[in-house]
């Protein structure tokens, strides 16, 4: 859930993770889909999306649900493909987004804590219903705390990746 939100953060460069999972209502209001779902996302520079629907018919509805969506792209209907250029990013829009990674990031910690929370109370449960031994307890207790440390420690290094690619100019 944190790599896909991450990759939804907009860096220096247009990226197919920015739109892929982006719902737009289609078919006349029948069905909301997403975008990978509805065409081909590709970046031929670091500064253009190209958005190649499969069904040609719904490339207005395409637009307009990514106009709705209020995530700060103009995208333009260029014959059968549609275009979406981004400006190059100033410092304050990267100073922005840096904030933005970092309340993502302590976002998913927070989750990856709250996980590990409800893990203790199960087993801090079945040591007092005598399920497991003492040795066992501090075992699990420490099993859960090495894994949330794994997770929280590849947040970090995702984290850090992607504010390599914001800061990068």
């Amino acid at each position: 859930m944190v790599q896909s939100d991450l990759g939804s953060l907009r860096t220096g460069k247009a990226s197919a993770a920015l739109v892929d999972d982006l719902a737009v209502m289609v078919y006349g209001g029948q069905q909301k889909l997403k975008i990978k779902e509805l065409a081909g996302v590709s970046s031929p520079d670091h500064e253009t999306l190209i958005i190649e629907p499969w069904d040609k018919s719904i490339i207005g509805e395409i637009r307009q649900g990514i106009l709705s969506a209020n995530i700060g792209m103009n995208p333009s209907i260029n014959g059968q493909i549609i275009r979406i250029s981004f400006p190059p990013m100033t410092t304050e829009d990267r100073e922005k987004y840096t904030k933005l990674l970092a309340t993502k990031l302590e976002s998913g910690r927070v989750m990856i804590r709250q996980v590990r929370q409800e893990g203790m109370h199960d087993i801090k449960k079945a040591f007092e219903e005598k399920t497991l031994s003492e040795d066992e307890k501090f075992a699990e207790e420490k099993k859960l705390q090495e894994i949330t440390d794994e997770f929280v420690e590849k947040i970090n290094v995702m984290g850090e990746k992607k504010k390599e690619e914001l800061l990068q100019i």
